[in-house]
């Protein structure tokens, strides 16, 4: 069965992603480092959601060694900078008292930039060193450690966690949906690489399909890791109800389909090639990720909300639109370039920057992200 990633029919569908999906490395103009000013906004929206929920972990458990997991962590200024807060939050619940001792555990897939994060490690300590002078403290002992591999598995020894994030992650599949080919091998969704208002229901239902497996393993993978007690803080990219063809989801794909167009129209691109892309993306409505919940058994909901973010809106549509574009190149190149090849990419995202542009000169353009609360019981 063709297609850009691999599907359930494949031999080895995970080991496969796991070498191509990783935000774009490096300190370059094109890389994450430097276009992650979207996640960064998006990080601090739900901050303090995040620095309450680890100090309550702490304040009912009181382990002597609190460790956390980011899951996702990628790469770049953002990878510790939740991580301090994290830090910084949980001493100060100890009011005084020895802190306890920190074990970071830092998670992705093993195509990630972690060279970036640990070289960053100086930079990360002293700040934790002058906070603690601030108080005139010694500081936390602070350990981090790299894990690469999938969330959708195992990554940690039993019950040994108490705190889990991951922020920007959970949209992304373990692999391309099943169901997307028809039974004469042909693309279902020609023209399009997402869930759009032409694609046919048979495209929704099939990414929701793999959203529901995904998630369902991922929370019984959490289970066995995070100690009773525990907690995740989940942020990921949603829809505001049960319409999959939401606009505030579907635009941005949208508009990357019609870049696409564009270089078909000039020859750059085969149009086939195009029809055999599908994202490995799922943007879920909060009563998906509440159902599985449920279903797996292992936590209990603490709470959910939606958190909408305006992309635009300070008048600068050229800057805003290239900020955007930006951001978008440096997430999907490395699966772009895998699938197309790298030659079209400084082609692509021009027409794309073009197209987001004239987007946000004529309508308000919002992303929306579910922030979740989940208990380990």
């Amino acid at each position: 069965m063709p297609s850009s990633f691999p599907c359930s029919d494949d031999p080895a569908p995970s080991m496969k992603m796991e070498s191509v999906l990783h935000m774009k490395e490096g300190l370059g103009e094109t890389s994450y480092d430097r276009n992650s000013t979207l996640q960064k906004k998006s990080m601090d929206t739900v901050k303090s959601l995040v620095t309450e929920s680890a100090r309550d972990v702490y304040a009912s458990l009181r382990p002597e060694r609190f460790t956390l997991g980011d899951l996702g962590c990628s790469s770049g200024t953002n990878a510790l900078g939740m991580v301090q807060e994290i830090v910084r939050s949980v001493v100060e619940a100890c009011r005084g008292a020895p802190p306890p001792e920190f074990s970071v555990l830092l998670n992705d897939l093993p195509a990630n930039d972690f060279n970036s994060i640990f070289s960053r490690l100086p930079e990360f300590t002293g700040k934790l060193k002058a906070d603690a002078a601030a108080v005139a403290g010694d500081g936390p002992m602070v350990f981090l450690s790299g894990v690469p591999g999938s969330f959708y598995g195992r990554l940690f020894p039993s019950r040994s966690v108490h705190f889990v994030c991951s922020f920007s992650s959970l949209h992304w599949l373990s692999q391309i949906p099943p169901g997307l080919w028809d039974e004469r091998d042909g693309p279902v969704n020609k023209g399009k690489m997402f869930i759009s208002s032409t694609s046919p229901p048979a495209v929704a239902a099939a990414y929701s399909r793999q959203f529901r497996r995904d998630f369902s393993l991922f929370l019984r993978s959490r289970a066995a890791e995070v100690v009773a007690g525990g907690r995740m803080v989940l942020v990921m990219l949603g829809r505001e109800d049960e319409r999959h063809a939401d606009r505030n989801t579907a635009l941005l794909w949208d508009l990357l389909s019609e870049s696409f167009a564009a270089l078909v129209s000039q020859g750059a691109v085969e149009q086939g090639k195009v029809d055999a892309y599908d994202a490995p993306f799922y943007a879920p409505s909060i009563g998906e990720i509440e159902e599985e919940v449920r279903r797996e058994g292992s936590f209990t909901l603490g709470y959910a909300r939606a958190y909408e973010t305006h992309l635009n809106g300070s008048g600068d549509a050229g800057r805003e639109g290239r900020t955007v574009s930006m951001a978008i190149r440096a997430v999907q190149e490395s699966m772009l370039g895998h699938h197309f090849g790298t030659g079209i990419i400084d082609a692509l995202f021009s027409k794309y920057t073009e197209l987001v542009t004239a987007a946000m000169e004529r309508e308000e353009v919002k992303s929306l992200q579910i922030g979740v609360v989940l208990v380990r019981q």
